[in-house]
């Protein structure tokens, strides 16, 4: 069956694998640290009243059986370690049916965390991260060549995440179309690294040449990805290329890095072996019958699914990052259809006072992540995912984006609540519990060149209003 079998993909799919594992590794850990305080029993969302009311069919999840913060941390420093022996070569050491159980039990942990993680886990790298997974259930391992037709669905996959944000962008704000939308993004998008502010500072034409290229990128390479070798293998170094552009400029979780991990189904590993000087690989015996069956049964579910994604695709309305069904599998994808022209940043503060009033000292909470003290300049997290920092971003957009989950977050800090204070980087009263806790919105630019060398400050911010007036707990 030389049809079914791709040998000079073996290193493609060796590093593909390898680093999708180590994204797990990263999912789960971000899950495992932070799920106490956002939606354990006493989060901020909790999962026992998410599953009391959306039916096990609607979010299928092992957690509508039995939940308790000890079990779902269980759950997740599992995965973490069931992926970090995927990582280490586990599964390219045990049998085919083996590694297929070791992927696809990756797969089920994540999907029961993400199907219970309410708006803390609303991000189109969520799906495609079990999109990804489930596919790599049926790429084999060493004991055989990859598939061909799974090598083709990881390419769809790819071309859906590409072409789909290049029309998102297309359609959408009309920056994108005269080619200004970096004039703003890298300084108002969700949680700027440490490079933002230089490459906010670029100048101007350098920004609508990123632009252009980013069309090319999204709109004409991914269709690359369908042609022979070597084209398809450099249509893959492109994306590859442009993703680490993305990856230097901000903190986008894991989207970027799976977008690489998936742009490896296209590029030649026997080629690349050969340019390396990496040793020869082995002929490998011929694929077991079961296992034709399973991919060519795989196959054709992802083509039936692919029916809805494409005709999104299409769309005039299209919509992006929105999953079709419950398990994740054959999503739609796009990010930042628009861009925002003003950055708004919600400072939360408190006080040990017993009164507020116009001379009340007021002391700020530090995020790990988001902007906050003008003069500490932003950090590199991605691809580790600061949920509670990238939802205050959409506070500061609208208060309706935080209507769930905020007034439960001052609530919590008005109590010192433990698992709350770890999601934070400084949190000003740690003896006592603050009397009260306000919100403040904030307008925050980044300093021009002058104003940093003058002030040291990265950010210059502009009270605005009031976001929350003081609150206390009512005893």
């Amino acid at each position: 069956m030389e049809w079914f079998t791709a040998s000079g993909y073996w290193l493609s799919r060796l590093v593909l694998q390898r680093a999708l594992a180590g994204v797990y590794l990263v999912g789960f850990l971000s899950a495992a640290l932070q799920f106490r305080a956002l939606m354990g029993e006493r989060g901020m969302l909790p999962v026992p009243r998410f599953v009391a009311y959306v039916p096990l069919r609607k979010a299928p999840s092992v957690f509508h059986f039995h939940y308790s913060d000890r079990f779902f941390a269980a759950w997740s420093w599992g995965g973490a370690l069931l992926s970090a022996a995927v990582l280490a070569g586990a599964a390219d050491a045990v049998p085919l049916w083996a590694a297929m159980v070791m992927w696809a039990a990756l797969w089920a942990l994540y999907l029961s965390i993400v199907n219970v993680g309410q708006t803390w886990y609303g991000f189109g790298w969520e799906s495609l991260l079990l999109e990804t997974g489930f596919l790599a259930v049926f790429l084999g391992n060493a004991r055989t060549d990859p598939p061909v037709l799974v090598l083709w669905l990881l390419r769809w996959l790819l071309f859906r995440v590409e072409f789909g944000a290049g029309l998102i962008k297309l359609r959408g704000d009309s920056c994108w179309r005269d080619l200004t939308c970096l004039y703003y993004h890298h300084e108002t998008q969700p949680m700027p690294g440490p490079l933002s502010w230089f490459f906010h500072r670029l100048p101007r034409p350098l920004h609508r040449v990123e632009v252009a290229a980013n069309h090319v990128a999204q709109l004409v390479v991914p269709f690359g990805l369908f042609l022979p070798q070597p084209v398809a293998g450099v249509a893959a170094g492109l994306i590859i290329c442009t993703q680490l552009w993305l990856i230097a400029s901000g903190n986008f979780s894991w989207l970027n890095w799976i977008t690489i991990v998936l742009a490896f189904a296209a590029v030649d590993g026997e080629a690349a072996a050969e340019l390396f000087s990496l040793p020869g690989h082995a002929p490998l015996p011929a694929a077991p019958y079961w296992f034709v069956g399973l991919v060519c049964a795989a196959t054709a579910l992802v083509l039936v699914l692919s029916w809805w994604p494409a005709r999104n695709l299409i769309s005039p309305q299209q919509r992006m990052n929105m999953s079709f069904n419950a398990f994740h599998l054959v999503n739609t994808y796009g990010a930042f259809g628009s861009v925002n022209r003003t950055r708004y940043e919600v400072v939360v503060e408190g006080t040990d006072e017993e009164s507020v009033g116009p001379d009340t000292a007021w002391r700020e909470y530090g995020f790990k992540g988001k902007p906050g003290d003008p003069r500490r300049l932003p950090r590199q997290y991605a691809p580790y995912h600061l949920r509670l920092d990238w939802l205050m971003w959409f506070a500061g957009i609208s208060p309706g984006y935080a209507r769930e989950w905020f007034g439960p977050l001052v609530e919590r800090l008005l109590t010192n609540d433990p698992a709350t204070l770890r999601l934070l980087r400084h949190n000003p009263f740690p003896e006592a519990p603050p009397t009260y806790v306000r919100a403040q919105l904030y307008r925050y630019r980044f300093t021009t060149w002058r104003e940093l060398r003058e002030t040291g400050a990265w950010w210059h911010r502009t009270l605005e209003r009031e976001y929350l007036p003081p609150a206390r707990l009512v005893r």
